[in-house]
């Protein structure tokens, strides 16, 4: 029955649990840098408005870094328990900077991350400081480690095979660090994690200032999640055009499903189609929105230069690698996330910047009931940009595990019968749905509650007390 195939079942299975993992990732990451600037900003200037948002978001910081930890461990579970021939043909590569990841990276930032927990009002403030800073540094390494394992499944370097023994064997550790494709992700990945931080900004910014609560203290958080989105979008858009070029150069049939590209095209015929639609059986368009000499110059920075279609792609692939596959992957996947990708991060972005303008000192008008619910409820845009973009890129090299070398299929363990990993796929469906409701409601109630008063002071909120007489014990 082919519900209980376990390669469509662990294909699911590790959709699930990667895409939900990645829930916690970009709020991890932003949110470090985040509380380590405020912090940063309350040390230099004694303003206590500063060390509340710290407190604030530093506890938001803290309830998803747990639940993402908890995610991680099950992640990397899977490679032994329903890809055991992949992890097999290729542990000896993918191992090592997992193995860097764990034990260098996480280990730097849980480290530290204890000392910023634990230490306030206890290390010298300084000191204090630098752990959180180090926190940030961490989890940026960490997701670096993780980005270079997934450069190699896109682009296979710094390995050899081995014909005795049938597996690929790491030679060059350094070339499999400056892969390319890790390079290019690396910025993107991180600026796109930064944008998601920054709407959870705004939006529990907006939250107070909708209610009038916590003006002095959530105004300031709002324009710097604001800042913040916008900066972060720029760097976004930047490195991402610098991973379009790099996909052109490693995985041209996915820069091709990206645009629903079925016929090579040079100059104005290489077009980027803003809204197409195809045949029911997806291999034909039928009428697609197009801006002319778009897609040439995202693809080769010159308006004439030439950009592979499918079709040809499929013909070079089948005599590269072999015929009887199907190498195409499912085009209204890569086609749709692509777009979905690039509109939901705009969007936010575009919300960010009215609410520059309509929070700025010399507004006359205030700010309408409806504006700052869009804040509110806009805060997802990001994140399901980031996700749309994972799905695009893993969608996208389909149907290769390891670009060039390894199919899917052939990656599944051979062991594993389909019932038992549809089991586990309910089971951990279901786990995850209600630690999806605490952490929602863990971080939903951090937020409403909003700046608590300082230990020592219940009635103080600012004040003006030295920076080395304030009690700042948070937990």
């Amino acid at each position: 029955m082919e519900f209980l195939d376990p390669l469509i079942l662990a294909r699911w299975q590790f959709g699930l649990t990667t895409l939900y993992h990645y829930l916690f990732v970009p709020l991890t990451l932003g949110m470090a840098l985040t509380v380590a600037i405020f912090q940063t900003i309350w040390h230099r200037t004694g303003d206590v408005k500063w060390l509340h948002l710290t407190r604030l978001f530093g506890k938001i910081f803290l309830i998803n870094f747990a639940m993402g930890v908890v995610t991680g461990i099950v992640q990397e579970f899977q490679f032994g328990m329903n890809w055991s021939s992949y992890s097999r043909f290729t542990g000896d590569v993918f191992g090592a900077p997992l193995a860097f990841e764990g034990l260098m990276a996480f280990f730097f930032e849980a480290t530290f991350i204890g000392l910023w927990i634990f230490g306030w009002d206890k290390l010298p403030r300084r000191i204090h400081l630098m752990t959180i800073w180090f926190t940030a540094v961490g989890s940026i390494l960490s997701a670096y480690f993780i980005l270079t394992a997934n450069a190699f499944m896109q682009n296979p370097v710094g390995y050899e095979y081995n014909a005795e023994t049938g597996r690929a064997e790491l030679v060059d550790f350094f070339a499999l660090l400056t892969n390319p494709v890790a390079l290019a992700a690396f910025p993107h990945t991180i600026f796109s994690a930064f944008m998601f931080a920054a709407a959870v900004i705004i939006a529990v910014a907006a939250w107070h200032l909708r209610r009038g609560q916590h003006v002095d203290t959530m105004r300031p958080a709002l324009r710097y999640g604001a800042w913040f989105m916008i900066i972060s979008f720029v760097g976004t858009a930047i490195s991402g055009d610098q991973l379009g070029l790099v996909m052109v150069e490693t995985q041209p049939m996915k820069m091709a499903a990206a645009e629903a590209l079925w016929d090579s095209a040079c100059g104005a015929e290489a077009s980027f189609s803003i809204f197409s639609i195809g045949t029911p059986d997806g291999t034909e368009e039928i009428w697609s929105l197009r801006v002319p000499y778009l897609l040439s110059f995202l693809s080769t920075h010159t308006f004439d230069g030439c950009v592979e279609g499918l079709n040809d792609l499929r013909a070079t692939y089948e005599t590269m690698f072999g015929a009887g596959v199907d190498y195409m992957p499912e085009i209204w996947v890569t086609y749709w996330s692509f777009r979905w990708m690039m509109g939901f991060g705009g969007i936010a972005t575009l919300i960010s910047v009215a609410g520059l303008w309509v929070t700025r000192k010399s507004a006359k008008t205030p700010v309408k009931d409806w504006m700052w619910r869009v804040a509110i409820w806009s805060a997802p845009l990001p994140l399901l940009g980031s996700l749309v973009g994972w799905i695009f890129t893993e969608m996208g090299r389909q149907p290769w595990i390891v670009f060039s070398l390894m199919l899917t299929e052939d990656g599944v363990s051979p062991s594993v019968p389909g019932w038992t990993v549809l089991i586990s796929l309910v089971a951990f469906t279901a786990v995850y749905a209600a630690l999806a409701v605490v952490e929602f409601r863990l971080i939903l109630k951090a937020a409403q509650a909003g700046p608590q008063a300082l230990p020592g002071d219940e009635d103080r909120l600012s004040g003006d007390q030295p920076i080395d007489q304030t009690p700042t014990t948070v937990y």
